[in-house]
């Protein structure tokens, strides 16, 4: 199977994704740079490379929590309306409403395009150490598959490397894979997101993926940057694996 898909970085934790004739669009944040005050004080550094207005047509979002400013701000909560349904959490849709649909973990749900129908199925996550999560709350990753599921995409969501995401590359064999990294440190000196060594581990899980690294900029609360990503990977010979991406810019790749 070849497929073309483009990646367009719009920010942080989102990215506009086209393939299949399909528009879907992880975790999206659109709202200019500031604070945001909750269980922890966020500070968005950045604003995004396109405005909600731009990115058009939505079909689906892949939303891998509702619960943390930094994977949904307000303008993205307010963008969610611009898609037909938004994939996530079975808690964080019923906090949602409307066209949320949650998917627990290896669940799947068809759904139809304009050229025809792709499988997204969810993923387990967890974010951050183990105990995290009465503090993180739920969290979830999703697959896209064209023929079968899982076969083309993997965005892994706010996790880190753990056995759940082993057990996602024990079941499928995606072909690209988005890792949230950056190391983010917001509640002290332990991180919720990938760092290089969960990056590196999940690179060598997935042998045939290329890998794009997002959600390392745009918010203070990150320990590592893209740059120290990409450093790691050239260190160890993995150079040729990380796809590299620009705020902005659309990035075209054949996945075979």
């Amino acid at each position: 199977m070849s497929l073309e898909v483009a990646l367009t970085l719009i920010g942080g934790p989102t990215v506009l994704i086209e393939m299949a004739g399909l528009r879907f669009v992880t975790d999206p944040t659109f709202d200019q740079p500031g604070l945001y005050h909750g269980g922890v004080t966020l500070e968005k550094t950045s604003a995004p490379a396109l405005s909600a207005g731009k990115v058009g047509r939505v079909d689906a979002v892949l939303l891998s929590h509702d619960q943390h400013f930094d994977n949904l701000d307000h303008g993205g909560r307010a963008f969610l309306a611009q898609a037909r349904t938004t994939f996530t959490t079975p808690v964080g849709a019923a906090r949602l409403g409307g066209a949320a649909v949650g998917l627990e973990a290896w669940r799947s749900r068809i759904f139809q395009g304009e050229n025809g129908a792709v499988h997204v199925t969810a993923a387990p996550a967890r974010h951050g150490p183990v105990g995290i999560e009465p503090i993180s709350g739920e969290v979830a990753g999703f697959l896209i598959g064209i023929a079968e599921p899982g076969d083309a995409l993997y965005f892994a969501g706010d996790t880190v490397w753990y056995e759940g995401v082993a057990e996602v590359a024990r079941r499928y064999k995606p072909k690209l894979v988005i890792l949230n990294t950056g190391s983010a440190e917001p509640r002290g000196k332990f991180h919720v997101t990938m760092d290089a060594n969960d990056a590196i581990e999940a690179t060598h899980a997935f042998p045939q993926a290329k890998i794009a690294a997002i959600h390392n900029e745009g918010w203070r609360h990150f320990a590592e940057s893209a740059e120290d990503l990409a450093q790691a990977f050239r260190t160890l010979g993995l150079a040729e694996r990380l796809l590299p991406l620009e705020r902005g810019r659309m990035v075209k790749l054949t996945l075979a």
